[in-house]
């Protein structure tokens, strides 16, 4: 693990009991029994019962053990120590079986010698991978011919949002065609602004919608759709508004503009 991967797994180390604290997660809702999932990719995946489920990059679990109460057999990775400690404890409180991994993505080979009939993953991965064409490759690796990989993701177009936007215009605040680690300061968490962190520097990766297809299909997946939304499932600006789908959205006076994206491919079956 190198310099980068060391500052973001001692960041996500001090996030995760903030996240677990946050309204944003919604913890206790999940602990009295809620499932967490939203209404998107529990609809886009589908039934899961009896399917062994691989959730790549799992954070503490409850989205994880979110599948398991739909009747999956679940497996989570993460590189954050803290994160798989507690969600190995969310998941025996609960009554939920899980099991958990910690280990950094990349080594996962090394660690885990099974195929899954699902490869998972959700919002706010991609910008923390540093090798995209690695990732693509460990999903075909774990996926059993014929078996379903299923994302849904910040767009890469919100990701280029500036802070500043305001409900009077889009603005833009990154290149989309940026190659190569952004290194950002804060010092606090994104799922609680007052919460402070002792470690502020972290590394992050923007990729393209068309980085993201073309590693899946170079890797023997069949994309059975791409979809573009034009909602969050997080209020990713001030001004978004939660209407009663669920989901967060900009006022309507704005434009329309992809927010989220969400792709379902197939391990071609071998013949």
């Amino acid at each position: 693990m190198d310099e980068q991967q060391r500052a973001n797994r001692d960041l996500w180390d001090e996030w995760a009991p903030i996240n677990a604290r946050s309204e944003l997660y919604q913890l206790a809702a999940f602990r009295a029994g809620a499932n967490k999932l939203n209404a998107l990719e529990r609809e886009e995946l589908g039934d899961v019962r009896g399917k062994r489920l691989l959730h790549l990059m799992c954070h503490f679990g409850m989205d994880t053990l979110s599948w398991a109460r739909l009747g999956a057999e679940v497996t989570g990775v993460d590189f954050s120590p803290v994160a798989i400690r507690m969600a190995g404890e969310l998941s025996a409180e609960v009554g939920v079986p899980g099991r958990f991994l910690c280990c950094d993505l990349y080594e996962l080979p090394g660690r885990l010698d099974e195929t899954f009939d699902i490869v998972f993953t959700s919002y706010g991965v991609l910008a923390w991978l540093p090798d995209l064409s690695g990732w693509a490759r460990l999903i075909a690796r774990y996926l059993k011919p014929g078996g379903v990989f299923y994302m849904a993701e910040i767009h890469p177009f919100c990701m280029q949002l500036d802070d500043k936007t305001d409900a009077s215009a889009w603005r833009i605040g990154y290149d989309y065609f940026h190659r190569g680690p952004l290194k950002l300061e804060d010092g606090t968490s994104y799922s609680d602004s007052a919460a402070k962190v002792r470690q502020p520097v972290h590394f992050e990766w923007m990729y393209r919608m068309g980085d993201v297809v073309s590693v899946l299909i170079e890797n023997g997946l069949r994309l059975e759709f791409l979809r573009e939304h034009p909602f969050t499932v997080y209020q990713a600006l001030p001004f978004f508004e939660k209407r009663a789908d669920g989901y967060w959205h900009p006022p309507a006076s704005m434009h329309r503009v992809p927010l989220l994206f969400s792709v379902r491919a197939v391990k071609e079956s071998r013949p």
